[in-house]
């Protein structure tokens, strides 16, 4: 039940005149110009910066298949304070939550109805990979170096707009947000218009090289999506024309990486700035990759270099209460105060790498939440580089936090059913034309097995062609039900009054939460239905019963 879409030409719900950035982001999320791409299967003192990077060969643990296990204490970790970090993750919309030290997992919680076994969306943690790719192409000679001219890459093209400025640009500024191209998408609550235009573009390679120049190259960070889908396209271009290719044989293959999913542009280039989908024990090998300095398992799969300038970053990525907070380098964000250097896709997708601490991090999930705190947590957690001495009480309770992530809890539901469900049950309801592109709802709320169905507007290539159905809890909890390769809708519902009818949808590996609010009126004839999101959707639109 894709009860996040947006119309694709406007951006903007049936009421809403205008859009904030989580709105605007919602809209490329959730989805490109083309459909996805499949590959393979589906398609404590902190140690010194020079100390983390000691870990002799003989010592180090490589992920094989998949990676080593270990209790927390056996890797100077203490359990009771990563069963806080698990409960941290409860309170702040993740979907799952890995921690690994010295090689080893130490933890793991996956947040119902998110479930180990699904491929999450990791936004724009795939910038890191796009960044990361682009490192071994140059290192693999195809790519002369960071300060290779982007508009040589694109000869056969006729450039708007290139000025001196624009032929001064170069793939490191790509890398690091500072291309100088005029670009609205700012880290903020703001609108990202042209990351809007990007995804109405037919061309999206075109339309980011015509940009107009704001500032010279190399002036100061700007966040831009169109940066790395250029150098999407140019890694595409180098490696024989796919991007996705490129990772099997160079970063996805040698890691161990074997399922994942990519969505695609217009020509047919993996989006540059989005649209990766990853397991997390597989988010966390990228981050180990780093962690070790770009070398895996004897072969140095990325310059060491590359990953020096991603633990020193110069740019300053101008917010955060201590200026310069944050800093990027290379398609990686980092904390530099906390020696915290991460990938960050919206609604915090991260790779976290921590160094000096020999941690890696994964996390996916449904909502932002300050990062420097989260560092902290994680950091608490590390309590000696040696060895702990074994704490069977305080390995339990991790156990038992772990458990009940994995346990969905029951949302309060009424004690009483109104007269009104079932003079709704089993009706149709047509909708006014409205931004989500839905035409017709159907609730069967029969309690022994009820269900929803939607069908979503014809015209419109981005949404699904067929009614979508499936199980909806009434009891407080979830139903889920399959809608394509790894896509999982989960569904309940619950009256909010004698007139109310409230659904909340989980697209559960995008980390989209959608509420939908039926008021019905006129005895059951009309109803007024408020549609809302995590992604910052709002709208309201009305309905009719067919007759």
């Amino acid at each position: 039940m894709a009860m996040h879409r947006h119309d694709k030409t406007t951006g903007k719900s049936a009421a809403a005149t205008a859009i904030n950035r989580r709105q605007a982001t919602a809209v490329l999320l959730a989805s490109a110009a083309a459909p996805f791409t499949v590959a393979a299967q589906d398609a404590a003192a902190p140690a010194s910066s020079a100390a983390s990077a000691t870990t002799t060969a003989a010592t180090t643990l490589w992920p094989a298949d998949d990676w080593a296990e270990s209790t927390p204490e056996a890797q100077g970790m203490d359990s009771a304070a990563l069963a806080r970090l698990v409960d941290f993750g409860a309170a702040q919309g993740m979907d799952s939550l890995l921690v690994t030290r010295h090689g080893s997992l130490v933890a793991e919680a996956f947040y119902a109805p998110y479930r180990e076994g699904l491929k999450h969306a990791v936004n724009s943690t795939t910038k890191g990979v796009v960044a990361t790719l682009t490192g071994m192409a140059i290192q693999d000679g195809l790519i002369a170096s960071r300060d290779a001219p982007v508009l040589d890459f694109f000869e056969g093209r006729k450039v708007a707009n290139a000025d001196a400025s624009k032929k001064a640009m170069t793939l490191g500024h790509l890398l690091d947000m500072t291309s100088g191209l005029n670009w609205i998408e700012p880290l903020s609550d703001a609108v990202p218009e042209t990351m809007l235009q990007l995804g109405r573009a037919r061309d999206w390679q075109g339309f980011v090289l015509d940009r107009p120049m704001a500032q010279a190259p190399g002036a100061g960070f700007n966040y831009n999506s169109g940066n790395t889908h250029l150098l999407s396209a140019i890694v595409a271009q180098k490696t024989g024309g796919s991007t996705l290719a490129y990772a099997q044989k160079r970063l996805f293959g040698p890691l161990g990486i074997t399922d994942v999913r990519w969505k695609k542009d217009p020509q047919g280039i993996e989006v540059g700035g989005w649209g990766l989908y990853l397991h997390p024990r597989d988010m966390a090998r990228i981050g180990y990759l780093y962690l070790r300095r770009g070398q895996w398992n004897g072969r140095q799969l990325l310059p060491a270099a590359w990953v020096e300038q991603v633990f020193n970053p110069v740019v300053d990525m101008g917010f955060g209460s201590a200026a310069p907070a944050f800093k990027y380098a290379n398609g990686w964000w980092s904390i530099p105060s906390k020696r915290a250097y991460f990938t960050a896709g919206f609604n915090r997708q991260l790779i976290v790498v921590l160094p000096d601490l020999d941690v890696v991090v994964a996390v996916t999930g449904r909502r932002h939440y300050p990062l420097p705190l989260f560092i902290d947590h994680i950091t608490a957690a590390v309590r000696s580089r040696e060895p702990l001495p074994a704490n069977a009480a305080a390995q339990d309770q991790l156990a038992a936090r772990i458990r009940d992530a994995g346990v969905e809890k029951p949302s309060a539901t009424p004690i009483t059913t109104p007269e009104l469900a079932a003079t709704i049950s089993r009706k149709a309801w047509l909708l006014e034309r409205n931004g989500m592109g839905i035409q017709r709802l159907l609730l069967d709320l029969t309690p022994a097995n009820p269900r929803y169905e939607v069908t979503f507007d014809s015209s419109r290539p981005d949404l699904p062609r067929e009614p979508v159905t499936g199980p909806l809890g009434l009891d407080g909890k979830y139903r889920t039900a399959p809608q394509g390769p790894n896509a999982v809708i989960a569904i309940k519902g619950h009256w909010l009054d004698a007139q109310s009818f409230q659904l909340i949808s989980r697209s559960v590996a995008d980390g989209e939460v959608t509420v939908v609010t039926l008021k019905f009126e006129d005895g059951g004839k009309a109803v007024n239905v408020g549609l809302e999101n995590n992604w910052g959707f709002r709208g309201q639109v009305r309905g009719r019963a067919a007759e």
